[in-house]
């Protein structure tokens, strides 16, 4: 098998990507992807070698990953904005021979200090003339087509650093069986991404729901992909109108600005049949918003670098408030208490995951692989609740637990209530700590745009919804809120936000 024979079998004249305008066909997808495996093998890359992708969401990222892959090398997709020193962490973790730049990371490569990563052997770069040691991907498409190497499943495909929210960023092991199995278990969904589609992809292929969901999926029913490298709402919508978008994968984030977008008409999103939220909980008040100006029903899943994405998915079940939907395909799930006893219905309880989804470990970091992988099961340190339906709804992280006078308080709760005021745009939580009660309640809050509302009014609105001790001591009016890439809610950030 190989995870990169995904783009094989498609009809040769159908539009693959769309990439600054330019399509391109599967056809010559794969093409391109053939002659770029000669011509990684002729410039040394071999199996097993990590290969370093600093590119955004464009073509040259595409093929740059479906040909490493191809060849049985290992893709490093990285942040192509990432400040230089924590490139310098996260190549030297990795170790890769090769680094592919794309033209957006041209400036954060140009300060990268080499003598931190002396196994980079070779640099390529997208666009521009080629310098000492330099090559591009120009001259590597002009080698002789190579074919595609059969692996073993557990052949590791991809290192992809998770997202960080609970602490340093780790490399996970992905394998093409993980990240292959995930795209199968999807395929089980009646109401899927399909042939025909056109996916606004958005979420950066650096993080695992733009890499193996808006990509690997698409790219798999050969569906296709427009790629866009940074989100814009007008330009947005502008897109998905002349492009008659039917698929948007996006982030909380994304969705927030929609519908806050007072300028956009009811149609706005008329083409669209799959509107898809995921990498952090979604606010019920944004998709309440969203169904109301727009018509648009908001399906909500739940997935997790570790799992190659998804767990959950609501497309086959439909939107239910609050809910990230049902188990997908194989995957089995638990939810255990602090003794690792299945919790009763209704019972808050960590998510536990088995499958064959499930990733290898991290690299070089058998420590916190022990930790997060026991016995075949994946403890992913989120909590969350069953129904007696089987609907899965996330309550917070377990490192993010506040605890006020004994009483257990999560964050995404508060986060929620605050959001659901109307002049509320979003909203962090996190815990502070409190002389009397241990710990106490902090809000950090971004007005929506022409909207006011003072400390008290909103204290107020969380005490109608929630007991006394779970609302906010302090709220704090900020700018923005930090978040990662992929929209996730960086909550040990809150302190460093910039007041408005």
């Amino acid at each position: 098998m190989n995870l990169a024979d995904m783009i094989e079998g498609h009809v040769d004249d159908r539009v693959a990507l769309i990439s600054r305008n330019r399509e391109t066909t599967y056809g010559e997808l794969r093409d391109q992807v053939a002659r770029l495996r000669g011509g990684l093998s002729s410039a040394g890359v071999g199996q097993g070698d990590r290969v370093a992708i600093m590119c955004g969401n464009n073509r040259y990222f595409v093929i740059t990953y479906l040909a490493t892959i191809g060849i049985g090398a290992v893709a490093v997709p990285l942040n192509p904005a990432s400040p230089a020193h924590e490139l310098e962490d996260q190549l030297a973790t990795v170790e890769p021979t090769t680094v592919v730049v794309g033209p957006t990371a041209m400036n954060s490569w140009a300060r990268v200090d080499r003598s931190m990563i002396p196994c980079v052997e070779r640099v390529v770069i997208a666009e521009g003339e080629p310098d000492g040691d330099v090559l591009t991907i120009a001259d590597l498409l002009r080698s002789d087509p190579a074919p595609l190497v059969d692996v073993e499943p557990d052949h590791l495909a991809v290192l992809i650093f998770t997202s960080g929210t609970a602490g340093r960023s780790k490399a996970a092991m992905l394998s093409h069986g993980n990240l292959a199995s995930n795209i199968e278990q999807g395929s089980t969904v009646t109401d899927r991404t399909r042939a025909g589609d056109v996916v606004y992809s958005v979420l950066p292929m650096f993080h695992i729901f733009g890499l193996n969901v808006a990509l690997g999926v698409s790219l798999s029913v050969g569906a296709t992909v427009l790629l866009v490298q940074r989100f814009d709402p007008a330009t947005a919508v502008q897109s998905i109108v002349q492009r008659q978008v039917t698929v948007v994968p996006g982030a909380p984030p994304m969705w927030i600005a929609f519908s806050h977008f007072d300028e956009l008409p009811p149609d706005a999103f008329a083409s669209v049949r799959l509107p898809l939220s995921g990498a952090s909980r979604l606010a019920p008040a944004v998709a309440d918003r969203m169904e109301e100006k727009f018509g648009l029903t908001i399906l909500e899943g739940y997935g997790l670098t570790e799992a190659s994405p998804v767990v959950t998915n609501s497309i086959e079940s439909g939107r239910r408030a609050g809910s990230v939907g049902r188990v997908l395909g194989t995957q089995e799930v638990r939810l255990v208490d602090d003794d690792g006893n299945d919790v009763p219905v209704g019972d808050a309880g960590e998510i536990r995951i088995k499958g064959p989804n499930v990733f290898l470990g991290y690299w070089n970091d058998q420590e916190a692989t022990d930790r997060v992988l026991v016995d075949g099961w994946l403890h992913t340190g989120d909590v969350g609740v069953v129904d007696d339906e089987g609907f899965l709804y996330l309550v917070d992280r377990a490192k993010d637990l506040i605890i006020v006078s004994g009483f257990n308080v999560f964050p995404a709760e508060v986060e929620e209530v605050l959001a659901s005021h109307p002049a509320v745009a979003e909203a962090g939580v996190l815990g502070v700590p409190h002389p009397h009660d241990g710990e106490a309640v902090k809000a950090y809050v971004v007005l929506a745009d022409g909207a006011s509302a003072d400390e008290d009014q909103l204290v107020e609105h969380c005490l109608d919804y929630m007991a006394r001790y779970k609302c906010p001591s302090k709220i704090v009016f900020v700018d923005e809120l930090p978040r990662n890439p992929a929209g996730k809610l960086m909550r040990r950030e809150l302190e460093g936000t910039i007041l408005a």
